[in-house]
C-alpha cells in the first residue's frame, strides 16, 4: 500500500472520529434515528458486501450477473420494494438489469443508480474478497461498485425501518452491463431513461474519491473512425498527378490536422487508439484488432484509424465533429476519406440543478461532521450510467464506497468510511424525499 493511500485512509478515519461529536448538534430527531439504524445494521452491511463481491459477475458472465441481481432482488423485496428483472434481447449478449421501486406522491421522486457487473470475468485470477487489515479488503468490484450498491440498499433499509419511505417514490436501477454496455444503447438504456423521466433527481453510486468531493459533471464519450482510400501504384510514381499521395499520407494529414486544429477546448480530448495502412487492411472493431499488408515500393491503397472523443457538452461534441468532418473532406490528390461517429455516453453537463444538488449533499455532510463537499474536475472522471439520465433530471454521482485500485487486482474497499458514507447517502435521500 502506498504512503499516499495510508495517509488518505488515516485522514478519512480522523474525519469519522470527529463526526460523532459534531453530528448531534445539526441533525433532527428523525435523522439521528436513521444514523443510529445504519450503525446497528453495519456488520450485516459488511457481510452482505462480501457476499456479493465473492460472486463473479463480469459483464459477460451472464449467470453471475443474474446471481448477484437475485441477491439484491431478495434484499429489496425484504424491505418492501417491488422488483423486476429486465432481460436484454439475445442478440445483445447481455444479462439484463434489476429495477426495484417503491411508490408514492410526497416529496421529490428519487432515482438511485448502480451496477452489478464488474470488469473481472470468469477467467480472471482475481475472484474473492481478502482482508488486508481490519479496515481494508481487496475484492473484485468491491468499490466499483458493489460497495456502492450496498450503500444504496442499506441507506434505504434504514429509511424503511424508520417508516420514512411511506408514500415516497424511490427507483433503484442496478445495471448489468455498465462496464461493457450492450448495443444499441437505445435498448440497453431504455428502462433507465424511462425511470429518469418519472423522477426528479438521480444519484449515482460510483466510487467516492473522498468525503470532500462528488461529481456534478462527467464528460461524454464517442467513437470515431476515419477510412481512407488511395490509388495503388508503384512507389516511384507517388506524388505524380496520376498517382497522388496515397492513403497513408492522406491519413497522416488528417491526424495531424486534428491535433493542430481541433485540439484546445477545455474538457475536449480525442485519441487515435489504433491505426493501420497498406495495400490490404482489415480491422475488427468489436475486437479492436486488425491486420495490414503493404510494401515499401507500393503506394498504399487503404488506411484506417479508430479513436475516441471526450466532451463536456453536446455543443462541444458537435463543434468538434463539424471541424473533423471539414478536415477529412480536404483530400490530398487521388485520395478520398470519410469519417463516422458512434455515440457511446452522453455528457453530464455541469448544470445549475446539479450544483444545487451538490450543495444539498454538502449541507448533509457538514451536518454529519464530515465537512463540506466540492465538485470534482470532470477531467478526473470517466463516463458512467448517470450520464444517460442527465438530460432529464438533476444529477449527482460518486456517492459510493471509498477504496483504491478500481479495475485492477489491487482494488480495495475501505470499511472505515463505509458506515459514514451510508449515513450521508441516507440523509441526503431522506431530505430529498421530504422536500
Amino acid at each position: 500500500m502506498s504512503l499516499k493511500t495510508v495517509f488518505k485512509n488515516a485522514m478519512a478515519a480522523a474525519v469519522i472520529l470527529s463526526a460523532g461529536s459534531l453530528s448531534a448538534q445539526h441533525l433532527t430527531r428523525q435523522e439521528k434515528k436513521i444514523v443510529k439504524t445504519i450503525s446497528a445494521n453495519f456488520k450485516d452491511q459488511v457481510r452482505f458486501t462480501e457476499e456479493v463481491v465473492n460472486i463473479n459477475s463480469g459483464t459477460m458472465n451472464h449467470e453471475g450477473v443474474r446471481k448477484v441481481g437475485q441477491v439484491f432482488d431478495d434484499a429489496f423485496k425484504n424491505i418492501g420494494f417491488d422488483t423486476r428483472w429486465v432481460n436484454m434481447p439475445r442478440e445483445m449478449d447481455r444479462a439484463g438489469h434489476l429495477f426495484a421501486e417503491t411508490s408514492g406522491k410526497k416529496g421529490k421522486k428519487v432515482l438511485l443508480i448502480g451496477h452489478i457487473d464488474t470488469v473481472f470475468e470468469e477467467d480472471s485470477p482475481f475472484q474473492k474478497m481478502e482482508k488486508v487489515n481490519d479496515s481494508i479488503s481487496h475484492g473484485p468490484g468491491a468499490n466499483d461498485m458493489k460497495g456502492g450498491d450496498a450503500i444504496i440498499l442499506y441507506a434505504l433499509k434504514a429509511l424503511r425501518e424508520n417508516g420514512f419511505l411511506k408514500d415516497r417514490q424511490v427507483i433503484v436501477a442496478l445495471m448489468g452491463d455498465e462496464e461493457f454496455t450492450g448495443k444499441p444503447l437505445s435498448v440497453s438504456r431504455k428502462d433507465l431513461i424511462e425511470a429518469a423521466k418519472r423522477s426528479d433527481v438521480a444519484l449515482g453510486f460510483e466510487p467516492s474519491g473522498g468525503f470532500g468531493e462528488a461529481t456534478m459533471a462527467r464528460r461524454g464519450s464517442s467513437g470515431w473512425k476515419v477510412e481512407v482510400t488511395g490509388k495503388q501504384a508503384h512507389s516511384a510514381d507517388i506524388f505524380s498527378k496520376e498517382v497522388g499521395a496515397g492513403a497513408i499520407f492522406e491519413l497522416s494529414r488528417i491526424i495531424n490536422a486534428f491535433y493542430n486544429e481541433v485540439r484546445g477546448d477545455r474538457y475536449l480530448t480525442f485519441n487515435p487508439g489504433a491505426i493501420l495502412g497498406g495495400t490490404e487492411v482489415s480491422y475488427d472493431e468489436a475486437r479492436s484488432k486488425g491486420e495490414a499488408f503493404g510494401k515499401s515500393n507500393v503506394v498504399a491503397r487503404k488506411a484506417v484509424v479508430d479513436g475516441g472523443l471526450r466532451f463536456i457538452s453536446e455543443e462541444q461534441k458537435e463543434k468538434a465533429r463539424v471541424r473533423m468532418r471539414e478536415i477529412v473532406s480536404q483530400n490530398l490528390p487521388q485520395t478520398s476519406a470519410g469519417i463516422t461517429f458512434i455515440d457511446s455516453y452522453p455528457a453530464m453537463e455541469p448544470t445549475e440543478g446539479n450544483k444545487a444538488l451538490l450543495e444539498k449533499l454538502s449541507k448533509v455532510s457538514t451536518d454529519l461532521g464530515l465537512g463540506p463537499v466540492e465538485a470534482v474536475d470532470p477531467l478526473e472522471k470517466g463516463a458512467a450510467d448517470v450520464s444517460f439520465v442527465a438530460a432529464y433530471v438533476d444529477c449527482l454521482d460518486s456517492l459510493g464506497a471509498m477504496g483504491e485500485g478500481a479495475h485492477s487486482p489491487q482494488e480495495t474497499i475501505n470499511y472505515n468510511t463505509l458506515e459514514a458514507l451510508t449515513q450521508r447517502a441516507a440523509l441526503l435521500i431522506y431530505r430529498l424525499l421530504n422536500e
